[in-house]
């Protein structure tokens, strides 16, 4: 009796091991070939699902803002902002004569030339955050800026310098003193580029000369001599363009002129147009071209001759008329008035040259700005 129940607890253990090698094969080899496709479909939509989280967000909106100078003396300078296609917002009586606006990240800088002031606003989806706040550049005559380095750069007339503004404290920190009044300033993010349009203040546009500057030494590296009255510089495939206007000494003629710059090579090439010519002080690039304002609109440049090709023109609302224009993200603007009087228009046409839309704003649309809404 006790010989069987030895037998039969022996039997049973040796099942027992079958069966534990039995499941563990299913375990070990059967499952995982059946599970593992289902696995792998499991984390392919895991995967899937989590880059589409991970993707850049869309632009959804995007603010366009004109600046309108005003008229001098009355302190009625203007900004007005559009979304979608609509103003919403106008904040009016800002100051003397508005010269120009900057977007730099969620602020718009706006420089105030008659009042010498740099205001600064904070953007919102729903517009600019008021009241913002104000800098004075003491009596400088403040023109044009640009950022470079979390410093905001800007030209002056009356002090004859480009002032450096320190972002995270609002204090003028430092001033490059240059030989005359300069006027716009554009950065190819390496080096700042400095147009000397006068000598003395209101001279006939006297000053000639573009000057180059080391920004991480505030020292003028180069100058280069691009010939009377240069006003507005665009950069464009490492090459500098500028456009220039002048006057006779007893300013009853108006002469314009164009100068291209490689900055590659530092070569020279400089176009007088006859006198006469109805043209303008705005140079811009679009579509990879560059133009420049002629006859109440805007028209190509060619690179060969510096020649205006006068049959590619955008825009025709006369000379007289024509107050500024501009290109943003393939667009043109002109800033149109007849009177200098508050309301203003600006047109707009897109990159073929097509009437868009217009707005209308403050007396004498001069700048615009864009900032996109994330």
């Amino acid at each position: 009796m006790q010989e069987e129940t030895n037998k039969y607890a022996f039997g049973r253990k040796v099942m027992k091991n079958i069966n534990t090698l039995i499941l563990s094969h299913i375990v070990n080899k059967i499952l995982p070939m059946l599970f593992y496709p289902i696995l792998i479909s499991v984390l392919f939509i895991f995967i899937s699902c989590d880059n589409s989280i991970n993707k850049s967000p869309e632009i959804t909106s995007r603010l366009l803002f004109i600046a309108s100078e005003g008229n001098f003396g009355q302190g009625n300078g203007s900004i007005s902002v559009f979304k979608d296609e609509k103003k919403i917002q106008s904040i009016d009586n800002i100051g003397d004569v508005v010269q120009s606006i900057l977007v730099y990240d969620d602020m718009l800088f706006v420089i105030i030339n008659g009042s010498s002031e740099i205001k600064r606003y904070t953007i919102s989806e729903s517009g600019l955050v008021l009241p913002g706040i104000t800098v004075s550049t003491q009596n400088s005559a403040p023109r044009e800026m640009v950022v470079f380095n979390d410093k905001l750069y800007f030209t002056n007339w009356i002090t004859k310098d480009i002032k450096v503004l320190n972002l995270y404290t609002y204090d003028i920190e430092n001033q490059i003193v240059l030989d005359g009044l300069p006027e716009d300033i554009i950065s190819d993010e390496s080096f700042l580029y400095v147009c000397i349009s006068n000598l003395e203040i209101y001279d006939q546009g006297n000053g000639s000369s573009v000057v180059k500057i080391n920004p991480e030494t505030n020292q003028v590296v180069e100058t280069y001599e691009v010939g009377k009255g240069p006003q507005h510089m665009v950069i464009e495939n490492n090459n500098l363009w500028v456009s220039r206007t002048y006057y006779s000494e007893d300013w009853g003629q108006t002469y314009f002129g164009t100068t291209h710059i490689d900055l590659l090579t530092n070569e020279i090439v400089k176009k007088e147009y006859s006198s006469g010519i109805v043209c303008g002080g705005n140079v811009m690039s679009l579509n990879n071209q560059v133009y420049r304002t002629y006859d109440g609109g805007i028209a190509p440049i060619d690179e060969s001759n510096l020649n205006i090709r006068s049959s590619s023109r955008i825009g025709d609302y006369g000379a007289s008329n024509l107050y500024s224009a501009g290109s943003l993200d393939n667009y043109v603007y002109f800033g149109i008035t007849s009177d200098y009087l508050s309301p203003d228009t600006v047109y707009i046409h897109n990159e073929i040259g097509e009437f868009e839309m217009l707005y209308e704003v403050g007396a004498s649309p001069g700048d615009y700005e864009i900032w996109e809404i994330n």
